[in-house]
């Protein structure tokens, strides 16, 4: 394959990635029309439409979709086998891309940022935040954290988080109007706030232990979410009670923002877990961010 046929098909990459001719010229530091006219001559060349252009948007045809399958992984390994160049150069360098779970990109990535940031000042992480599950590889990521249960099969995986427990929370003006309840089938008498799903689109059930024994109770919520840390904001609004891990409302618990109700009843859930795929050679920016997010018991 010709050098320019190559760098035409990275550019239709990126146009996909950004639904954007003018963002992804910005990106390969070129002009729009110029990287349009290479579309262009790439359709031409290929005999086919790879992208619907219109005034407000840029997607790819089936054709290109097909195409941007394919492309995906292989581009991963060629950027991966130049980054592999870098230890030669002696320290790590270029960009990592992770998807990351919400609470886990805010608790467990954000904070070691700076860290890895001062240590290898030209490893550049692009965190893209995902409660929903995708495949990492066709998507264009370098790595993912998800938390243990919901590990892609085939990955190599490294632990980042603790396990955690979950935590029933609500916030003080709540229980002004409300008792405190006592046991898990108390909560039919209360205002739950629900978390669905984003893959499956199902309720999250809430699950509870208390001296071995266990219990699932689907609440009939009276408001419905599907990100994270809303779940925290509207329990810290009054709406009701929420159901999240321990670790993401530690901060709201200790400010009183927020009160735990039924702890004796504490489930324990999988902590996180960076995972990527098996390949023959590291990336050593990637090794490096590893390293920097890798989970080490206190």
């Amino acid at each position: 394959m010709d050098r320019d046929k190559l760098a035409d098909l990275a550019a239709f990459a990126i146009i996909a990635e950004e639904r954007s001719f003018r963002k992804a010229a910005a990106r390969l530091g070129i002009s729009g029309s110029a990287l349009s006219h290479a579309m262009r001559v790439l359709e031409d060349r290929l005999g086919v439409k790879l992208l619907h252009r219109t005034t407000r948007n840029i997607a790819p045809t089936e054709a290109g979709e097909r195409l941007l399958a394919g492309l995906k992984p292989a581009l991963v390994d060629i950027d991966h086998a130049l980054q592999g160049l870098d230890s030669y150069r002696g320290r790590p360098a270029g960009r990592v891309r992770i998807s990351a779970h919400r609470s886990a990109a805010i608790h467990l990535i954000a904070p070691k940022l700076r860290g890895l940031r001062d240590a290898y000042p030209e490893v550049i992480v692009e965190l893209s935040i995902d409660d929903g599950l995708i495949d990492i590889v066709s998507a264009g990521f370098d790595a993912g954290v998800r938390r243990g249960e919901q590990l892609e099969k085939d990955m190599i995986s490294v632990r980042v988080g603790a396990d955690s427990q979950m935590a029933v929370v609500a916030s003080p003006d709540y229980f002004m109007n409300a008792p405190y309840p006592t046991s898990p089938s108390g909560l039919s008498q209360h205002s739950c706030i629900g978390y669905r799903y984003i893959a499956s689109r199902e309720l999250h059930r809430w699950r509870f232990e208390k001296a071995g024994r266990t219990l699932h109770v689907a609440v009939e919520p009276g408001f419905i979410t599907n990100d994270a840390e809303m779940l925290v904001q509207a329990a810290m609004k009054g709406i009701g009670l929420a159901y999240v891990p321990l670790e993401q409302v530690g901060a709201q618990l200790a400010s009183g923002d927020l009160v735990r109700v039924l702890a004796e009843w504490s489930s324990t859930i999988a902590g996180s877990f960076l995972y990527y795929p098996n390949r023959r050679q590291m990336a050593p920016s990637l090794r490096a961010v590893i390293d920097a997010l890798r989970y080490t018991p206190p």
